[in-house]
């Protein structure tokens, strides 16, 4: 069963303010901090919604959240912008009503937010597919654009919105989103060129310089330092919790998303660029001939990076920003501009190309998100607009956006009281006539079009003659002197003269939230909003695609000598569309609060926020609501939720719910003056009879809980006696059978002993018996034999004593031969090679026999472990083999070099790229190569050579650059000399009268001396064109150098320089080499 809740479960404080008792703005601003300390953020007021701006993230915005309030009643659950939305969307799609959700508030509140809250609602519960997700994808996407464009970090808020948006959300039959259309209103331009202090301008401009890379910034000609622009604000250049760089790259990718072509976003950020270069040009003043004043550009730099990016041509700007062409009917009169004329001229164009671009991205925007479709759509509109703003200097742009205030304030109690009346209608109740402020008079004093302050702002900027902000506020002293509304301390009222509260040059007007001074300085200047025609025809001139379309009236062929619309009069007519627009949509409304100034979390300043629930009048809305009935609801949840308080709807009522609340009401005694019965609702007049019914219900609950508790206690307690009883009788029957398998198996022990016992006694019996037997048996055996004996040696006794020595002793041979053969099995000694173990003889006369046993197993032992060599496993104990018989007993080296493995390729030629040179002059395989010493006969040094051994060839080569310096054919050598002691020496002697033995014979040393000789012995014998190589093992012996005999000589002597052995030459004819003595 699903489980109802209701907006009055768990309520803390109230959470509609129609329900709050007493009602006061004390009282209400208590229910609002009260909620706000335990973070109830949203509270009613009937159908609309307070949102106050928490400053950071809550958890009640996850897609959890967003399946509870789907498809929900707006009261069922406690106040959320999710159950208003999913309203106005349900209203929409089952009702086909159009809907607008009106988000108001002043900067900081998080109108912003609330709308993003607003879109993403939506499109999580509309339906989905490729398409549809598209569209929903692009209508979110819009956002980041907008923002970057349109948002900037003011004192109040760190991404405020400086415009109004109003975007028309399209949605089919079945409730998919189509597309969608924006409007924008009133972008606050005049920031582009200053900003108040610790304000920054529009986002984009941070995030250009910060988050584009290198390569784009040297395209656009621009610096990411923010201090060479003088249109960018440094105290507040950084803000906490702001990435540039991470939201450059975000607004890229949405702009790829919305839509937007690659060329269409480099145009866009030239313009961006465009205009920051714009506020670094600088004027001069210069002096003509004449008398009159001009200006000069002073550093061109920046003009001409500007032209460059677009398109236009240095001189046509500079005279654009020198002269003012003025064109009557059939006159043109050019004048020079002097230096504060130029910055405005300048500032002028900034502002224009800024606000036109804007315009632009909001018109591209649009035709990407756009119905494809024409057939007749459903509109959900998103007003996301300025809140009333009350600064300490008000200006012509509060003054607009108050305005626009005045008329959202006069629909929104035009189209409450609609809303109250046509439901009271709906419902069939007499309908009570609602006293109200109507803020029409106040509308009326700003927009008439004959008096109002808008007509004769107009009216001033368009009459000739001098026009200042002091005759415009002459002419409103006039004028409205006598409005009840108006105040001035120079209109013809008398009651304001000695007002010192109200300076000179301003004026007062009391709005619906209150009084706001406005200073009327700029005002005709901001409304006038004047671009010369120059600069407009120097624009057209650029060949930048984009900027020929932001300014047509620069087109020489299309002049227009008529003044273009002021922008009060723009703003004006925008409002009015806007208005007329509203009229026609079911409205719903979210009112935006800010709980402090410092944009902190869980501070509640209490005269901050009484101010703006004075200004967006929502005492007024609560007692609008109140005027009727307080509380109303449908009967169905009406019957459930109170049904326990009467016992003929008590559980069940089985008729229509409305007669089950007749019945309801009329038992609890309510008066009926009270309250009124609907078609479908209930409509109860008084808070107070609401809570009686509430806490009626709450101790009836009590009752119903405890009722609930006994009735489960003692249900819980006989199952637990039934449980209890359940496993008595398991155990009692587990116990039962315990026991009578024990006695079982005493039983089955006992039987089983006497069972062996007997069959014991009848098993020996029965052996007693067979023993008798057998011995019965062997006797008669016994005897048998002997008999048999006795006759058989009786008649053979002859046969045997001629033979019987002879064969007693071959017997007697053979099995010892035998036992000897049959022992020597676990006698035999291990199956290595060198175990010369053997089992001693047993007998003198096996001598023969034993000896030659033993040389068998040798020999077959010997052949086992040879099986078990590889190729190259055979070869390298074969060459052991070989330097064993060369140097055995005969060098001192040798003992040392038999642990040590033939390795042959010490250097890894092959692998070693150092040597790839050396490898590839050598053209067979490499059996040895090792680093050598070459002995010098003239002072005994070695030189290090690379020593080379192939099938065919010696090779010597210099190890640092691999060049081959000697190559010696092994027939070419005839014997090699080495001495006895542990030196590694050895000379190679080469054939008298070959080629090789031009320079002598090779005194050589190394430390492998054992394996080099024993390679090349082996090499040597197996060539076919070469003889046996000779080994001389001699400690003295002669080496040819080209054409003299040396003699070296090898003796023992101290070590020195360590244990290393030395060579000295002694004279021409001796080289002596001294040998450490070994112990």
């Amino acid at each position: 069963m699903e489980v109802k809740t209701s907006l009055l479960d768990n309520m803390i404080g109230v959470g509609d303010m129609v329900l709050l008792e007493p009602l006061s703005e004390d009282s209400f601003i208590e229910n609002l901090r009260n909620r706000f300390d335990h973070n109830e953020i949203y509270t009613y007021i009937g159908s609309v919604v307070i949102s106050m701006n928490p400053y950071r993230s809550l958890p009640i915005f996850t897609p959890d959240k967003v399946e509870e309030y789907r498809n929900r009643n707006f009261y069922e659950l406690s106040p959320h912008i999710y159950a208003l939305a999913d309203e106005a969307y349900r209203s929409l799609r089952d009702q086909d009503k159009d809907q607008c959700i009106l988000i108001t508030g002043e900067s900081g509140a998080g109108k912003t937010e609330a709308s993003k809250l607003v879109m993403s609602y939506v499109a999580a519960v509309c339906g989905k597919g490729q398409e549809v997700n598209k569209v929903k994808e692009q209508l979110l996407q819009s956002n980041p654009v907008l923002e970057a464009f349109g948002n900037a970090k003011t004192v109040r808020n760190d991404n405020s919105s400086r415009f109004g948006k109003y975007m028309d959300i399209e949605f089919d039959f079945k409730g998919d989103p189509l597309g969608g259309v924006i409007s924008n209103y009133l972008l606050e331009k005049s920031r582009v060129v200053k900003q108040p202090r610790g304000e920054r301008n529009f986002h984009v401009f941070y995030q250009l310089l910060s988050g584009a890379s290198d390569d784009t910034l040297k395209k656009l000609k621009l610096d990411r330092d923010f201090s060479k622009y003088n249109y960018l604000s440094l105290d507040s250049a950084a803000v906490n919790g702001l990435d540039d760089a991470a939201n450059f790259r975000t607004v890229r990718n949405a702009m790829q998303i919305v839509g937007f072509m690659e060329d269409e976003v480099q145009s866009v950020l030239e313009l961006v660029a465009a205009v920051l270069k714009l506020g670094n040009i600088e004027f001069k003043p210069e002096s003509r001939c004449n008398g009159t004043d001009e200006s000069r550009i002073k550093d061109k730099n920046d003009l001409k990076e500007m032209c460059e990016l677009l398109g236009i041509e240095q001189s046509v700007l500079e005279r654009a920003f020198s002269y003012r062409t003025v064109e009557a009917k059939l006159e043109k009169v050019s004048t020079t501009l002097n230096v504060s004329q130029a910055y405005y001229a300048r500032d002028a164009l900034a502002k224009n190309l800024y606000s036109r671009l804007f315009s632009w991205l909001v018109t591209r925007i649009n035709e990407s998100i756009k119905a494809q479709t024409k057939a007749r759509h459903k509109v959900m509109g998103v007003l996301d607009i300025y809140g009333f703003e009350i600064f300490e200097e008000n200006s012509f742009e509060q003054f607009i956006i108050n305005y626009c205030n005045e008329k959202l304030q006069q629909i929104f109690i035009e189209l409450t009281l609609r809303e109250e009346q046509e439901e009271y209608v709906r419902e069939g109740i007499e309908w009570t006539n609602i006293e109200y402020f109507n803020n029409a008079i106040i509308c009326d004093l700003i927009e008439n079009h004959q008096n109002g302050i808008l007509a004769m702002l107009d009216e001033e900027c368009l009459r000739p003659g001098t026009v200042t902000d002091e005759t415009f506020l002459d002419k409103l002293n006039t004028i409205c002197a006598e409005h009840q509304h108006f105040e001035s301390r120079l209109s013809k009222n008398s009651k304001f003269i000695t007002d010192h509260s109200l300076p000179h040059n301003c004026f007062r007007i009391q709005h619906y939230a209150g009084k706001v001074l406005y200073r009327a300085e700029g005002f005709v200047d901001k409304n006038n909003d004047l671009l010369y025609r120059d600069l407009s025809q120097a624009m057209y001139k650029a060949n930048h695609s984009l900027i020929k379309q932001l300014f047509p009236e620069g087109n020489p062929a299309k002049v227009n000598l008529k003044r273009p619309p002021t922008a009060g009069f723009q703003f004006k007519a925008s409002v009015g569309t806007l208005m007329r627009n509203l009229q026609t949509k079911n409205p719903n409304y979210i009112r935006c609060i800010k709980p402090n100034d410092k944009k902190a979390s869980h501070i509640f300043t209490d005269s901050l926020v009484c101010h703006q629930v004075r200004y967006l009048g929502l005492m007024e809305n609560v007692r609008v609501r109140r005027a009727g009935y307080a509380f109303r609801q449908a009967y169905e949840p009406c019957l459930e939720r109170y049904k326990m308080l009467c016992k003929q709807t008590w559980p069940h009522w089985r008729g229509p719910a409305r007669e089950g609340v007749e019945v309801l009401m009329a038992d609890l005694q309510v008066p009926a003056e009270e309250f009124s019965y609907g078609r479908s609702k209930i409509f109860i007049r008084n808070p107070r009879t609401l809570f009686s019914l509430e806490e009626r219900r709450r101790q009836c609950l009590q009752d119903l809980a405890t009722l609930i508790q006994k009735i489960y206690r003692g249900w819980k307690c006989r199952c637990h006696f039934l449980l209890l009883k359940k496993s008595q009788i398991v155990v009692s029957a587990w116990y039962r059978r315990y026991a009578q398998q024990k006695k079982y198996k005493k039983i089955k022990s006992a039987t089983t002993v006497v069972q062996s016992y007997t069959r014991g006694w009848q098993a020996r019996k029965l052996l007693r018996e067979l023993k008798y037997q057998k011995r019965c048996k062997e006797a008669v055996t016994t005897i048998a034999a002997f008999w048999h004996g006795t006759q058989v040696r009786r008649e053979y006794r002859k046969f045997f004593r001629a033979n019987a020595g002879k064969k007693i002793y071959d017997f007697t041979i053979q099995r010892i031969i035998q036992k000897y053969l049959l022992g020597m099995k676990s006698t035999v000694p291990s199956m290595s090679p060198i175990d010369k173990s053997w089992p001693a003889r047993p007998y003198r006369f096996l001598d023969g026999v034993h000896t030659e046993m033993r040389r068998i197993f040798h020999h077959w032992r010997c052949k086992k472990y040879r099986s078990q060599f590889t190729e190259e496993t055979k070869a390298v104990y074969e060459e052991k083999l070989e330097a064993s018989e060369i140097f055995k007993d005969k060098k001192a080296l040798y003992p040392s070099s038999v642990s040590q493995p033939f390795k042959g390729d010490y250097l890894e030629i092959s692998k070693n790229p150092k040597y790839q040179k050396l490898n590839s002059a050598v053209d067979e395989k490499v059996l040895l190569a090792d680093v050598v010493n070459k002995i010098n006969r003239a002072n005994g040094k070695g030189t290090a050579r690379i020593f080379l051994l192939t099938k065919n060839s010696v090779v010597l080569a210099d190890q640092k650059t691999g060049q081959v310096k000697a190559s010696v054919p092994l027939p070419d050598l005839t014997s090699v000399s080495v001495s006895t002691q542990s030196d590694g020496f050895f000379a190679l002697k080469l054939k008298e009268g070959s080629a090789s033995a031009i320079k002598g014979d090779f005194l050589l040393s190394s430390e492998h001396l054992i394996e080099i000789i024993t390679k090349l012995h082996r090499t040597g014998a197996t060539a076919a064109d070469s003889e046996q190589l000779n080994i001389d093992i001699s400690d003295e012996f002669l080496v040819q150098f080209k054409h003299d005999k040396v003699c070296v000589k090898f003796i023992q002597g101290a070590p020195k320089n360590g244990n290393s052995v030395s060579c000295k030459r002694k004279n021409n004819r001796l080289l002596e080499v001294s040998v450490p003595t070994t112990s």
